[in-house]
């Protein structure tokens, strides 16, 4: 399908799969979000939306405010697009330390480190081994949720189609007092990503007890050394289960990585406490830029 030039845009598909996985694989990004599964999942969240600069392809999106913003372009001439959306006042989100030290050295323009955006980067072995006395709190909780509860771990296939989704509405149903504006489209990506797992290339397990689904995670390659885990959810109500899937995950899948990234906290302290207990060796900072006033 055609990619209109800006400032048309066309809003992202399926069919755009190929294209960005080409793109990516390349490109060999580091941030959580240049991946097509990614971007398509959150495609309604986001507005994402592709237009065309010149030989320049670039991501247009929204933020879960309303506030309108690019990201990286993905090819091209990537200086000169970026000038253009600079001059009609769009903002660049997604924006990591490399790529701001090579287009951005000059004073002119202003840029702000976004925090809550940063990925947190992991040794995999040692989310997979839990070495040492640092994680002994994180064996602790595995141990008591296995002297109590018989459980099998699987790979996801469409056979926990079902178990998942249960799942996912239960998670939603404990988490729907918070005052979260992610909430909604967080569960709604991480339904479409059970639903389309295969299609998208994502991976998974799922952690059954007495047969029935209490927990399951989906990730993929961000790049040839780095996985990455887009979605994690875990009975709340039973102790030990979360630690149990994140070992998990990166004991058993993408074994040839030797990092593995578990996206941003998105601000949440009790997220951010989580992410920071298991001791990451990089936080992969995110910028967001724009023109001085």
């Amino acid at each position: 399908m055609e990619i209109p030039h800006y400032p048309a845009g066309r809003a992202l598909t399926f069919a755009d799969k190929p294209l960005l996985d080409d793109i990516f694989a390349r490109l060999q990004p580091r941030i959580s979000e240049f991946t097509f599964a990614n971007l398509y999942l959150f495609r309604t969240a986001h507005d994402y939306r592709l237009t065309r600069i010149g030989d320049a392809l670039v991501v247009m999106g929204k933020g879960y405010a309303g506030g309108e913003y690019f990201l990286p372009p993905l090819t091209g001439s990537i200086g000169q697009a970026m000038s253009l959306l600079f001059s009609d006042g769009l903002v660049l989100y997604g924006a990591d330390e490399p790529f701001v030290k090579h287009y951005f050295q000059d004073g002119t323009m202003e840029i702000m480190e976004d925090r809550d955006s940063f990925d947190y980067l992991y040794l995999r072995a040692e989310m997979a081994e839990l070495p040492g006395n640092r994680y002994h709190k994180k064996k602790n909780r595995i141990n008591y949720f296995s002297r109590r509860h018989a459980y099998q771990v699987e790979s996801f296939s469409a056979i926990h189609l079902e178990g998942a989704l249960k799942l996912m509405d239960e998670w939603c149903r404990v988490r729907s007092k918070l005052d979260s504006s992610s909430l909604l489209p967080e569960a709604e990506a991480t339904r479409e990503a059970l639903t389309m797992a295969d299609q998208l290339g994502l991976e998974g397990l799922v952690v059954l007890v007495d047969d029935e689904m209490k927990a399951f995670t989906l990730g993929e390659k961000l790049n040839n050394s780095t996985s990455v885990c887009h979605f994690e959810r875990a009975d709340p109500f039973m102790d030990g289960l979360y630690q149990l899937i994140n070992r998990e995950f990166n004991r058993l899948l993408f074994i040839d990585c030797t990092y593995v990234n578990r996206e941003q906290d998105l601000g949440e302290t009790n997220l951010r406490e989580s992410k920071l207990s298991y001791h990451p060796v990089e936080l992969v900072k995110k910028f967001r830029v724009r023109a001085r006033p």
